[in-house]
């Protein structure tokens, strides 16, 4: 599973950092950092890291087929 994400529509609400801290957190500037950039996430994340998708209230993140 790969995810994009679209930073300048991110508006740093944070719900995806709270339903997959390991895989999305938040700067001290409320900036999104997304830990697996460019690469597959883990087995192990792939639940949690679709809650964050589905979380997110302005669609910034996004599932790759």
């Amino acid at each position: 599973m790969k995810i994009s994400v679209d930073y300048p529509r991110c508006e740093g609400h944070g719900l995806c950092a709270e339903q997959a801290p390991a895989v999305f957190s938040l700067d001290d500037d409320a900036e999104l950092t997304y830990r697996f950039e460019g690469a597959d996430v883990p087995d192990e994340y792939v639940a949690v890291t679709r809650a964050a998708v589905n979380s997110c209230p302005v669609a910034a993140l996004r599932e790759q087929p």
